[in-house]
C-alpha cells in the first residue's frame, strides 16, 4: 500500500517545491539543506515517492550510509512533512538515458520548467547530479 502524496503535490504548486531536507551525518547530528523537491512515481517500481536532485560527495556518502530522510515544505502557514528512506540513482546506478529522463522528471515534479532541456541535461551530466528518491513512511502537516 502506498502513502498518499497529494498534500505534497498541492503545496509544491504553491511555492515551486522549495523544501528543507534533513539527513544524518556520520556523527549522528542532523544536516539540513534547501532543495526543490516534489512527488512523482518511482521510475522503476511505479510507487509514489518524493524526489530531489543533489550532488556533493559528503551528502551522497551520508545518504548511502544512513538513508533516513525528512523533507519539509511550507507555503505561508501551511506545511507538509515527509519522512522516509532515500534511494540514490545517479551515474553508474542506471543507464545514461534513464538517468537523464529521471532527473528531468524530478525537476518537473518539483515545479520546474526549462526552455533549454539540452543545456539542462548537459549541466546535470557534467555535475554528476544524482536523483534522491524518498519512499515515504509518514506524511504529516496541515496542508
Amino acid at each position: 500500500m502506498s502513502i498518499d502524496l497529494d498534500p505534497v503535490r498541492r503545496i509544491v504548486a504553491q511555492d515551486s517545491g522549495l523544501a528543507s531536507v534533513a539527513v544524518v551525518r556520520a556523527d549522528g547530528t542532523p544536516h539540513t539543506s534547501l532543495v526543490n523537491a516534489g512527488a512523482l512515481d518511482h521510475s522503476v517500481t511505479g510507487v509514489p515517492v518524493v524526489g530531489y536532485v543533489t550532488y556533493g560527495q559528503v551528502k551522497l556518502r551520508n545518504l548511502r550510509a544512513r538513508p533516513a530522510t525528512s523533507i519539509l515544505w511550507r507555503a505561508g502557514w501551511r506545511w507538509v512533512g515527509v519522512d522516509g528512506t532515500s534511494e540514490l540513482i545517479g551515474p553508474g546506478d542506471t543507464d545514461a538515458e534513464s538517468l537523464r529522463l529521471l532527473l528531468r522528471a524530478v525537476f518537473v515534479a518539483a515545479g520546474g520548467t526549462h526552455d533549454d532541456w539540452d543545456t539542462y541535461d548537459r549541466v546535470m551530466r557534467e555535475e554528476g547530479r544524482v536523483a534522491v528518491l524518498v519512499e515515504p513512511v509518514r506524511v504529516y502537516g496541515n496542508a
